[in-house]
């Protein structure tokens, strides 16, 4: 009986233990998750007071034109009146007079009138994309204001910036028009493996068009600007620009253009659209005092150069592997590199961009992926060395380091939920893992596939988040694209649509029309659309 009573009562002590335990787990994340909305609480109440001071300063001046306009025309109305009366009694040297008066007025016209003048505003505009066989133009406007998200910075006059500046991006298009807008926060980490069953997109329609490269295809990007256009790299060095048609079903060949690098004629090992939509950066390698990073100016005519190379060289060695823009105000990209540093990239000027080192020595391998967090300057790396870092941009230092049992190859941030992040990694059936960066060291849940054409994971095999975040899509050794659920408690995939002939190294959600475009080694785009 004693032996009995003392194993009892370890039970009821390991129990309570855990309770407590569990009960800690608990209120730190919900302390993280106060102190979150805490921030983001003041956040909002900046922005308010903001835009009443706006909204009260464009109240007064919509006053002072409506006063403007009203003493305009009682002078009109005034001086209409007294010259019908004196009509009749007017003569040939009143009028000459009348008319010395009146600045750049008629001979012929009795009345008395006030010049106003509208003092011009001289907008930079850039030049129309001209890609062969397309219509008419569309321009797309954009209100500056301190809440756009990725504002571009438009010239007034040399010596000033006035507020009634637009901003006007001209894309030779009929692309849905999107604004450079703060996204809203959804909490999408309580559905998290929620569910023992997991929700289909939907059944699929495939498209294949050949990709028009001679060699494998290495980069797929759609332009964040015009829902209508996308981009392509491939190991020929070469670009190519492609318009969408019938919302998906197809998709025509507009341009091509050469962005091997200066010197060793290397091909783009990634590229990223500008937030603006009007250029593409792609990165290359540090190795023998090559370029670095290009950038290729979609709105130049094929007369002039499109294609530019910065002159800043960040990187001492190796392959650059990974280029994206941050989600953040300020218009700036990241890169992450073989010499395992991350380097951050600011716009000082038009066309002139200068690079700052974030970090040489918290990686001891090559740098894989990199990403900025949307509610905080943090910039995630991911790295071969096993390890996933967290750098504060603004305080210059590392906010979390984190390393698991396999290397990392890319890093992923959620487009809904700002707290959460995929990594991809090399293990087998578990390559995709969820984090909550709140909870730094913990990790949410894990997916994966098994492979049969292959038993090694390539980092050139990419994921993407559908837009509303539910969910995630991947290329594979196979030629299947796998799609995976974060509701459903499983690690396979909720979904898997074969869809080359080869392998797939990547399918990218469309944010408007129901479709899923893939690149493969078979040299084919594919367009899967849901019906």
């Amino acid at each position: 009986m004693s032996v009995g009573s003392t194993i009892s009562k370890r039970v009821k002590e390991e129990e309570e233990e855990e309770d407590e335990n569990s009960r800690a787990e608990q209120e730190e994340a919900l302390v993280a998750l106060i102190e979150h909305r805490t921030k983001e609480v003041e956040h909002l109440r900046q922005r308010i007071s903001y835009y009443k001071s706006q909204l009260d300063q464009a109240e007064k001046r919509l006053q002072d034109s409506q006063s403007k306009l009203a003493r305009l025309r009682g002078r009109h109305n005034t001086a209409s009146s007294n010259a019908s009366a004196a009509t009749k009694s007017v003569k040939v040297e009143r009028r000459s007079i009348s008319s010395e008066r009146i600045n750049g007025g008629s001979k012929n016209q009795p009345q008395l009138r006030t010049e106003l003048v509208i003092p011009s505003v001289n907008l930079k505009i850039p030049q129309p994309l001209k890609p062969p066989g397309s219509g008419a133009k569309t321009t797309i406007g954009l209100e500056a204001s301190a809440a756009s998200n990725r504002a571009v910075n438009v010239k007034a006059e040399k010596s000033h910036r006035s507020s009634t500046d637009v901003e006007v991006v001209e894309i030779k298009d009929r692309g849905t028009k999107r604004k450079f807008e703060q996204k809203e926060h959804k909490e999408l980490i309580p559905l998290v493996g929620s569910s023992s069953s997991p929700t289909t997109v939907g059944s699929y329609t495939s498209n294949h068009i050949p990709s028009q490269h001679k060699r494998k295809l290495r980069s797929l990007a759609v332009c964040p600007v015009n829902d209508q256009l996308f981009v392509t790299s491939a190991l020929d060095g070469l670009v190519n620009l492609w318009q969408i048609q019938g919302k998906g079903s197809s998709a025509s060949f507009l341009s091509t253009t050469d962005c091997v690098s200066s010197r060793e004629r290397r091909w783009p090992e990634d590229i990223a659209w500008h937030p603006q939509g009007n250029s593409l950066f792609s990165v290359y390698t540090a190795d023998a005092g090559d370029s670095q990073i290009s950038v290729l100016n979609l709105n130049k005519t094929q007369g002039r150069v499109r294609v530019t190379y910065l002159e800043d060289k960040p990187h001492v060695k190796g392959i650059i592997n990974s280029i994206i823009f941050m989600p953040w105000e300020n218009t700036c990209f990241v890169t992450g590199g073989s010499d395992h540093a991350v380097v951050l990239w600011n716009e000082r000027d038009e066309s002139v961009w200068k690079p700052k080192s974030l970090h040489r020595n918290l990686h001891s391998s090559a740098v894989m992926g990199v990403a900025g967090m949307q509610q905080k300057q943090i910039v995630l790396s991911a790295g071969a060395d096993k390890r996933i870092i967290g750098f504060d941009v603004h305080v210059g230092r590392a906010d979390f380091k984190h390393q698991i049992e396999s290397k990392c190859m890319s890093v992923l941030p959620n487009p809904c939920d700002f707290n959460l992040f995929m990594v991809q990694t090399g293990a087998h059936e578990r390559q995709l893992r969820l984090y909550d960066i709140r909870l730094r060291h913990t990790e949410l849940h894990s997916f994966g596939w098994k492979q049969e054409s292959s038993d090694s994971q390539s980092a050139l095999i990419n994921q993407a988040w559908s837009p509303d975040g539910l969910y995630l899509s991947s290329g594979s050794a196979d030629p299947v694209i796998h799609i995976f659920d974060i509701r459903y408690n499983a690690s396979k995939p909720s979904q898997s649509i074969r869809a080359h002939q080869k392998r797939v190294f990547k399918a990218v959600w469309h944010y408007s029309f129901p479709l899923l475009i893939s690149i493969s080694s078979d040299l084919q785009i594919g367009l899967h659309k849901k019906y």
